[in-house]
């Protein structure tokens, strides 16, 4: 058991070692929905919801697969949780906002294979968390993934009004302002320790 305290897990997980900015996982949506701002907080919300869902599953898999002796199937078994999880999402936007559901698209069914969700369930194995320290990871992770977005949405919102060069616009400014998110995130090193 991991003797952590929870407010150094939520702040490794949603600032020092954001899973966007700092493991480069999840890029897909981040890259993919970050064009406005209201997508991208619902987005990050939905992302958060099924990290937080994975997060209980993957701790209670894990604590079965270890009953039985079957740790080689942990894997597989994250993945089916994950995407189990992802189409009980899309199915309640879609119900639920179907405005949204259009708005976010083909990127909605990517986060079953958003290596940041299966990236924290086997982060989280590794390090030993109980489930309240897992769930505190899951929702600081969710949080960094969410502000990672929106970071990224404000700014791009507001380059629209730029006068920007033609040899950057587009997906080579995207790239620009992700890495240099990506090395203002650095800068929170220090708070892990």
């Amino acid at each position: 058991m991991n003797t952590e305290s929870y407010w150094s897990i939520f702040i490794n997980a949603s600032l020092v070692n954001n899973f966007v900015l700092a493991y480069f996982l999840g890029i897909c949506p981040f890259l993919g929905v970050s064009g406005k701002m209201e997508t991208a907080t619902k987005m990050g919300g939905a992302v958060t919801f099924v990290m937080l869902i994975s997060s209980i599953c993957a701790y209670g898999i894990h604590a079965l697969l270890v009953a039985i002796d079957a740790p080689f199937l942990q894997l597989i078994s994250y993945i089916v949780v994950i995407a189990s999880t992802v189409q009980l999402v899309e199915m309640f936007i879609k119900k639920m906002s179907p405005t949204l559901f259009r708005a976010l698209g083909i990127f909605l069914p990517l986060i079953t294979t958003n290596c940041a969700i299966l990236g924290l369930a086997l982060f989280q194995t590794n390090k030993a968390y109980s489930l309240s320290q897992s769930l505190v990871y899951a929702l600081g992770a969710g949080i960094g993934f969410t502000l990672a977005l929106i970071l990224m949405a404000g700014i791009r919102e507001q380059l629209e009004f730029a006068e920007v060069p033609d040899v950057v616009k587009g997906t080579a400014l995207t790239l620009l302002v992700a890495g240099i998110l990506s090395l203002t995130f650095m800068g929170f090193s220090g708070l892990g320790t």
